[in-house]
């Protein structure tokens, strides 16, 4: 007898387990997915069910969301989580590419707060902003805190990072926080996905997956389009920050759309999802020989090679840099950031065409463009 009672306490325990961590979801129906591998979304009577894997711990999670129609009583018995009633009408957005989202869904009007307005080139936003109808809270990583309560939104989206210690003051303020961690996805296709989470929160899902299906066919046209050509070219990507270079790792999404366009990538075979920090010596040892380089940068008008010179000397050990084969994103004077993350079929775009020279396109290109001397 007393076994039988053990048996069912360990049972017991390992259920709730289960459903704690959120990987054990015995009722409701679970959204179909097509590509993210850090979203489960299952809907219940009554509320809706969202959990983010943590990227970088495995097994665990990084945060559950429990969504309850704002018209609706809130039901007995919630999963442990962050109520969010929904539609969110007021946000505070921490990240230019989520405030293009949000403008994009036609949710321009709910954000009324946002950090690092510097790097937001959104015009909407800056011009609400001059008119006092959205607040401009500083530092994404130390904002004003208490301009944000004066706006009083329902959220605060933000981009988690590893090993950030927490939010500071923003974890005391009582406003749930959305992890944003759509950018640790290991294919485009799955970090775009994400905008399906967010149009949830909106009330704008039936918007945002029409949106991602155009995305999805898009991107998987021009996959295939390039498939059907011979190898690409070998391509290097981005360039030194100081005195190291970042370079995406083969699981990164760069790295996985470097292989959609068919191009070579010497870290095909790393396994970060995020990026590698290197010296420029290693970088010069493995792909040194890169018949393309790629690279973002911020000016108000486009490099010359010179300019690119002058930032660092032995960038003429490059064979891509020799052959004049470079190719800069100005992100000052492009949508890079705003546009890329959730409209990957647009930068595959580019990358098809830089990678495969041969093939003819009608369009021309979005986010790169060719070294001037």
């Amino acid at each position: 007898m007393l076994r039988l009672v053990l048996v069912g306490i360990v049972a017991l325990l390992l259920s709730s387990c289960g459903s704690r961590t959120g990987f054990s979801q015995e009722d409701g129906d679970t959204l179909h997915l097509q590509y993210s591998s850090l979203l489960t979304i299952v809907r219940h009577h009554g509320y809706t069910q969202v959990d983010i894997r943590n990227p970088w711990k495995e097994g665990m999670l990084l945060h559950t969301y429990i969504l309850v129609p704002r018209q609706e009583e809130l039901p007995p018995n919630l999963p442990h989580g962050t109520i969010i009633r929904t539609p969110v009408e007021r946000a505070a957005v921490f990240t230019t590419v989520h405030c293009s989202l949000l403008n994009t869904l036609g949710c321009g009007e709910n954000i009324v707060a946002v950090a690092d307005l510097k790097y937001i080139k959104i015009p909407f936003i800056q011009e609400q902003v001059r008119k006092g109808k959205i607040s401009d809270c500083g530092n994404g990583l130390s904002p004003v805190v208490e301009k944000i309560m004066d706006v009083k939104p329902e959220v605060i989206m933000l981009s988690p990072f590893e090993n950030s210690g927490g939010y500071g003051k923003l974890e005391d303020i009582a406003i749930p926080l959305v992890e944003c961690a759509e950018y640790m996805e290991t294919s485009p296709l799955a970090r775009a996905e994400w905008m399906k989470f967010y149009g949830m929160l909106l009330g704008e899902e039936s918007q945002a997956d029409s949106l991602f299906d155009v995305v999805d066919k898009n991107y998987q046209q021009l996959k295939a389009q390039a498939q059907k050509t011979s190898e690409g070219r070998s391509v290097l990507i981005d360039k030194m920050v100081g005195s190291v270079w970042y370079v995406p790792g083969g699981k990164s999404t760069i790295g996985q759309m470097i292989k959609d366009a068919g191009g070579r990538y010497a870290w095909k075979d790393d396994d970060h999802s995020g990026s590698l920090s290197l010296p420029f010596e290693a970088v010069l040892e493995k792909a040194g020989d890169a018949e393309v380089w790629l690279y973002r940068y911020s000016s108000d008008h486009q490099q010359s090679y010179q300019e690119l010179l002058s930032e660092y000397r032995g960038y003429r050990q490059l064979q891509a840099f020799a052959d004049r084969n470079v190719y800069g994103c100005n992100v000052e004077r492009s949508l890079f950031y705003e546009e890329s993350p959730f409209r990957p079929d647009w930068l595959l775009g580019d990358f098809i065409q830089i990678l495969h020279p041969d093939m003819t396109f009608n369009i021309p290109l979005r986010y790169y463009q060719k070294l001037n001397e």
